[in-house]
């Protein structure tokens, strides 16, 4: 199903992100060897890292797969946002795990995100984000620069909660 409310589909996979949107390009070691890569992955794909990151997720699917539907929440009680997405692509090992979502008509922004968890060539573990996204919703217009912002300090965020998971793996 093709409900993606943005028509760059699966830019943020190939690392040529289109004009005319904030752009995010986010990379952490989070860890060492190929425990650590399968715990991190299997996290990823599993939405444990959104989950321990604070997110609330309610899939279609209990791992990220090619047409998932997927809602995201953040923020607390009534302050809660919603934000439709969908599984547009995704990779399951061995030497590379993650997902690309994008963004669904209801979304208080328009774009995608690709989460990555793969080796370096000396044995680490990194985990990257790409995205591409613009302000939909009115009031996210209005808070400006701060959206952007707000999605950095949450990659960083997701690196760190990885960086745990991996650590106990290894």
């Amino acid at each position: 199903m093709n409900d993606y409310s943005y028509p760059e589909q699966g830019a943020s996979r190939t690392g040529e992100l289109p004009a005319g949107y904030n752009h995010l390009r986010h990379s952490a070691l989070i860890g060492r060897g190929r425990p650590a890569l399968e715990a991190a992955g299997a996290a990823l794909l599993d939405w444990r890292m959104h989950r321990l990151a604070g997110v609330r997720i309610d899939a279609a699917a209990d791992r990220a797969a090619p047409g998932v539907a997927v809602r995201c929440a953040i923020g607390l009680g009534p302050l809660r946002a919603g934000a439709p997405n969908r599984v547009l692509a995704a990779v399951d090992g061995p030497d590379r795990y993650g997902f690309t979502y994008g963004t669904r008509t209801g979304h208080l922004a328009r774009g995608e995100e690709t989460f990555l968890v793969e080796p370096t060539p000396d044995g680490g573990v990194r985990f990257s984000v790409t995205a591409f996204s613009r302000p939909v919703a009115r009031y996210a217009r209005l808070a400006g620069p701060l959206l952007p912002l707000a999605q950095r300090a949450f990659a960083r965020h997701c690196g760190r909660v990885l960086a745990r998971i991996a650590a106990r793996a290894g």
